[in-house]
Order: C-alpha cells, then sequence, then structure tokens
C-alpha cells in the first residue's frame, strides 16, 4: 500500500503535470472501488479548473474552483497513469479516466481497495475519512508530550499504536520499523512504556525517515511506481524493512550470534528490528 511518503510523491508529480489544468472528460469504467464513486462525480467536475494539490494522511487531495475537492486513495495496488493522449485501449483495471487540457490521469487499481469520491472542500475536515484522523507528521502538535499522553495505559506494542491513524496518520508498515530502528526502540514494547526522551526520538526520526524517503520517491516493494512511471529508491535505503538475518547500518556484533535483523508478526503486519541496536 503506498505510504506517506509514495502518496506524497505521487501527488506531486500530478501536480507537475496537471495543476491549473481544465477537466474537459471523465470516463467511470468501474465505479465500485472501496467507496463506489459518486453517481455525479462527472457531473460535478467536468468544466472546473484544478486548482491546488494537497495531502492528508494518505489521501490525495484535488481542488478545484467551483468547490470541490477531489478525494484519491490508492488502497494496496492502485496507482495514478499520466498520459498526453487518450490510449487507443485501456489496460485492464483502468476504472477512471480524467481528461484535462493538460493531460489525462488514468486509475488503475486491480484489487479496488482505493477510492475516489467528493467533498465540498470548506467541509473536508466533517468529512468521514479525516474526522477521526491524528495530526499530521508535521503539524505542531504532533511533539513528545503528545505521545506520551495518547500512549498512557496503552498496553499495545509501540509499532502498533504508530500505525494507529487516530494516533498519528500516514505512518505505515515499512516505516514504522525503519522510525523505531532509528529511534533505537524494540517494536514489541508497550507504547505505555515509552519515556519522554523515547518520544522525542520517534517524533524526531518520523519527520527525518519521512522526508527522506519522499526525497527518494518512495519505497518500491511489489508494484508501487510514480506517476512518470519510475519508481522509488528510498528501499535502497531501508535499514531493517524486509532484510532478515542481515546486518543492520550499524551492527558490531556476530550475526552468527545474535541471527542478525529478526523478524516477527504485530498486528498481522511483518516487523523487523535489530535485537542487540533497539531496547
Amino acid at each position: 500500500m503506498p505510504e506517506l511518503p509514495e502518496v506524497e510523491t505521487i501527488k506531486n508529480t500530478v501536480a507537475a503535470a496537471v495543476d491549473g489544468a481544465v477537466i474537459l472528460d471523465v470516463i467511470v469504467n468501474q465505479p465500485k472501488l472501496r467507496i463506489s464513486i459518486p453517481a455525479d462525480f462527472t457531473k460535478r467536475i467536468v468544466g472546473a479548473r484544478i486548482t491546488s494539490f494537497k495531502r492528508i494522511a494518505k489521501y490525495m487531495l484535488i481542488n478545484l474552483n467551483n468547490g470541490q475537492t477531489i478525494i484519491w486513495h490508492f488502497g494496496m495496488s492502485g496507482k495514478i497513469k499520466i498520459e498526453s493522449q487518450m490510449p487507443t485501449t485501456f489496460e485492464k483495471h483502468d476504472h477512471l479516466i480524467i481528461t484535462t487540457d493538460k493531460g489525462i490521469l488514468i486509475y488503475n487499481d486491480p484489487r479496488r481497495f482505493g477510492l475516489v469520491t467528493l467533498c465540498e472542500s470548506g467541509k473536508l475536515k466533517q468529512h468521514k475519512l479525516f474526522k477521526h484522523l491524528g495530526p499530521d507528521p508535521w503539524d505542531s502538535e504532533f511533539n513528545a508530550d503528545y505521545l506520551i499522553q495518547k500512549f498512557k495505559a496503552k498496553k499495545v506494542p509501540i509499532k502498533i499504536a504508530l500505525l494507529n491513524q487516530e494516533i498519528i496518520c500516514g505512518i505505515g508498515n515499512i516505516y514504522a520499523s525503519e522510525i523505531l530502528y532509528h529511534a533505537q526502540i524494540l517494536p514489541n514494547r508497550a507504547a505505555e512504556s515509552i519515556n519522554k526522551h523515547e518520544a522525542e526520538l520517534i517524533v524526531k526520526f518520523t519527520r527525518q525517515v519521512l522526508e527522506e524517503a519522499i526525497k527518494a520517491g518512495g519505497s518500491t516493494i511489489h508494484d508501487y511506481k510514480k506517476p512518470d512511471g519510475d519508481i522509488g529508491y528510498f528501499q535502497q535505503k531501508h535499514c531493517v524493512y524486509n532484510k532478515t538475518g542481515q546486518k543492520c547500518p550499524q551492527c558490531r556484533c556476530n550475526i552468527a550470534k545474535t541471527g542478525g535483523i529478526r523478524k516477527i508478526v504485530l498486528g498481522g503486519r511483518s516487523t523487523f528490528y535489530c535485537g542487540t541496536l533497539q531496547k
């Protein structure tokens, strides 16, 4: 699933291609996604001009000059393709095609776990998809004191707490493992055990890891690609994710004895950590 850095990358790439464009036409080949595309979707956006782009959590938002905002989530396998002209044939799973005077956006989603819907721009904060979300990693509200308060009496593993979008929005499985590695915190420690200093480290490395991932265009693990067809490169900088049995970048131990980077499953998600460095 595209996580915050991948969605930020997609947003920036799409914005570079069609920001300021007028929407000329819409083709809905398959409306039944995780949330069905509204029946009046075409009527509400054709003729409108794209005024700006934004990201909330793992959602890309496209603001229009008619007071509507397109809300776009990519699910497990969704991706946007940008074309200069209409293809002669559509690929399988090309569910939505938006034609603008600057280019064509094609949404392809084999599993159909993504969604495309609309909301009045002034009512986004009240939308059911957003009203329960926690702060963004770069919001001033996201700080050590906030985390300590949210983690109070939470016995769930800290890794699971970081994935809770009501505590902090945007962090996904890959980056939670990387953040905790840099903060030197075991992922299966109870969230309530985190002290003020450790909370400060989580805030620091959440921003640092995500910023570096955005600069690298995200992580291409399975089928994620940017809308221009290029892949992300942050997977080359992963310290622990998907590196079971290998040395971590700060390793000075004998991995013949320690076993190197370990893998466990928390909340049904693969989790990777260094048993020597992380405490």
